[in-house]
């Protein structure tokens, strides 16, 4: 697990990767129109890796991450460079090939949607409880408009409760939002 100085320094990494590389839609209708998605991802990876990569030696330096830090206004100390190198550092170099670089923004990026996916979980979940049980699904239906009874709620959960306890656990739940 990552310690803290490592989720805070790679979160600011992702930004600032997001910061130099242009902003894409992701609507059905572009995705339909553009077969070639993950090759313009891949493309905006690579010019953010050579813009980094300031020697032009192929891999990011600790220092290289600092100073394309600082180019945005951005502050990154000694040790938070250095975590965020190490944190995808796989053949322990002490440097960022584009390989371990993508794994990097990848790895963040499926961090992130974790995390979200937590937060929304947490919204249907009755304090003191560690599941969605069918009364607080049907407590977060209601402030969302939506009034049903609780044995609709019951028949809800029963689609999704894989170990048929009758409340939804976190990885039913993320099962579920698939």
């Amino acid at each position: 697990m990552k310690n803290n100085t490592q989720a805070q320094s790679s979160s600011s990494f992702v930004t600032f990767c997001r910061k130099l590389s242009p902003k894409r839609k992701d609507s059905s209708a572009e995705t339909q129109g553009n077969m070639n998605g993950d090759e313009d991802k891949n493309r905006d990876l690579e010019a953010v890796f050579a813009y980094m990569d300031a020697n032009r030696d192929g891999r990011i330096s600790p220092h290289e991450l600092q100073k394309s830090f600082m180019t945005l206004g951005e502050q990154l100390s000694d040790e938070e460079a250095e975590a965020a190198v190490r944190l995808s550092d796989t053949d322990g170099d002490g440097m960022l090939d584009f390989q371990e670089f993508a794994q990097l923004i990848k790895g963040d990026d499926e961090e992130e949607k974790k995390v979200k996916l937590k937060e929304a979980f947490r919204m249907y979940i009755a304090e003191g409880e560690e599941c969605i049980t069918p009364r607080s699904l049907k407590m977060m239906l209601k402030k969302l408009g939506e009034s049903r009874t609780t044995d609709d709620c019951r028949v809800m959960i029963r689609a999704f409760d894989l170990n048929a306890d009758g409340v939804l656990s976190f990885d039913e739940f993320a099962l579920m939002m698939r």
